[in-house]
């Protein structure tokens, strides 16, 4: 018995790891298609065609202290200067999805 709750606990332990990381509860591949359909005519591999310094890179969103998914989520949502809003256009779960995405393709130089 003893060896039993001893697996049942580390299975469980397996299997919820991966839940302290935001990102892994969003779909990244719904946020590849929405990026592709509303963001990429602006944001193609990561640049800005209207802002050159406002670009998706992770040095920028440092330095734009947009670096996190909730300043993603909020730009989104909200829009800024020239950036559009999307919450009118996109449900709250398509926002976190397409932030989850632009963070990790950020994380990894915009590079497959």
């Amino acid at each position: 018995m003893k060896q039993l709750l001893i697996s049942l606990l580390i299975f469980l332990i397996v299997m919820t790891s991966g839940l302290n990381d935001p990102a892994m509860a969003l779909d990244t591949i719904n946020g590849a298609k929405i990026f592709n359909v509303n963001c990429a005519g602006c944001h193609l591999n990561g640049g800005n065609i209207v802002r050159r310094n406002k670009t998706l890179k992770i040095k920028a969103l440092q330095r734009n202290k947009m670096d996190s998914l909730e300043a993603i989520q909020d730009i989104v949502a909200n829009g800024k200067n020239n950036m559009s809003a999307y919450r009118d256009r996109l449900t709250k779960q398509e926002i976190e999805d397409v932030a989850a995405y632009v963070l990790e393709r950020a994380k990894n130089d915009w590079k497959s």
